[in-house]
């Protein structure tokens, strides 16, 4: 049990003998250290630079005010000895429960032993943090699932594959090439065996082709998921593995600012009405738009208002000294523990979904996806 919350219960029961010893009553006032406004979580997020995560940050810190809690909110700028810092201060401030989206999933062991000294639950956030015993649970949407989901939007795109699973009339062979996230990110190798547990029957058999032979995560990945780092990376390949004037006909791509920065490398290269097919994830509001103008092609949505809740639901079970609800406990190995975790589910957004699920969700208007541009 954290220190504010041992100090509540030892103040109530205080409060209640002196109660007894006045003669005070029901009705006469009471003690009102053991609510929410006296315990304070911390929230650790990796970056602003990414809509998501400020999207992220926002929906938990305004869930756990609206339930009277003190939230410390920290973005760490992309940069781990910030991160590393700002957690630090949170734990020398006494949070009573940490909320982390690791930058590098692998770097954070001392902040983690220092919060379980401290007896401070840790919730890692989308992100599972690694090679600590002291991660105590884990919220995240279903990410091998996400990889098989970017596959199947590529197959469907090129037209391989229809929506309902079914085989899809184009033969092929299509030109395609690879991205994929951040190493020091978990998430990022959930993505990719997804997606190549997927393409690769249809690799072997030849109608997928990748042109510049680069099909390992250790080739294809982009540090931090830097918009500018796919961007420079696309142009590479396609000068040296497209100067023959073959065409490039899908990219696989993990997360929605790598895609526009591959689509502005193919523009750049003259790509325009051939724009290849290009996937994506996060629904992020410039790439929604793509998708409606028919530039990108999918996105994988994943709710962060959701995840937000679920991660609000922990804390509190923690507070309350109960083990929150978790839907999987065997496959997030974080190197020392199989850490217990929640997963949510997620959607494919085509053009034609735009309405259904972003808009009629409130997750959009009609008017921001027509800007590109998120108000507030």
């Amino acid at each position: 049990m954290s220190r504010k919350v041992l100090a509540a219960l030892g103040g109530a029961v205080l409060a209640l003998s002196m109660a007894a010893c006045s003669g005070e009553g029901a009705g006469s006032g009471g003690n009102d250290s053991d609510k929410p406004a006296d315990l304070t979580i911390g929230v650790s997020m990796p970056t602003q630079t990414s809509e998501r995560w400020i999207a992220d940050g926002n929906s938990v810190k305004e869930k756990l005010t609206a339930k009277g809690y003190q939230v410390d909110l920290q973005y760490a700028g992309d940069d781990i000895p910030t991160q590393s810092q700002q957690i630090d201060q949170m734990i020398l401030r006494g949070a009573d429960v940490l909320i982390i989206a690791a930058i590098d999933g692998t770097a954070l062991s001392g902040q983690l032993q220092a919060a379980a000294d401290a007896k401070i639950p840790v919730i890692a956030y989308d992100r599972l943090i690694r090679d600590s015993p002291n991660v105590d649970f884990y919220v995240s949407f279903d990410n091998y699932k996400v990889g098989v989901a970017q596959a199947t939007a590529l197959l469907v795109g090129l037209g391989v594959q229809n929506k309902d699973g079914s085989k899809g009339e184009a033969k092929g062979p299509f030109n395609i090439e690879l991205f994929a996230g951040s190493l020091d990110d978990n998430n990022a190798h959930f993505f990719f065996k997804g997606a190549m547990d997927t393409l690769k029957p249809f690799i072997d058999e030849g109608t997928l082709k990748v042109k510049s032979g680069q099909t390992k995560i250790e080739q294809v990945a982009t540090l931090r998921w830097q918009q500018e780092t796919a961007q420079t990376r696309m142009e590479d390949l396609l000068t040296s593995s497209y100067n023959d004037k073959t065409k490039v006909d899908g990219v696989l791509s993990p997360y929605d600012g790598i895609s526009r920065g591959i689509i502005t490398a193919l523009q750049n290269a003259g790509y325009r009405d051939d724009i290849p097919v290009v996937t994506g994830q996060d629904a992020e509001i410039a790439s929604v738009k793509l998708i409606n103008d028919g530039v990108q092609n999918s996105t994988i949505f994943k709710d962060t208002r959701l995840l937000a809740e679920q991660a609000v639901v922990a804390g509190e079970a923690f507070l309350q000294e109960k083990t929150p609800e978790a839907n999987d406990t065997e496959t997030y190995d974080n190197g020392v523990k199989v850490v217990p975790s929640y997963l949510l589910p997620v959607e494919t957004v085509y053009k034609d979904d735009i309405q259904k699920i972003l808009i009629d969700s409130g997750y959009y208007t009609a008017e921001e996806v027509a800007a590109g541009q998120a108000k507030g």
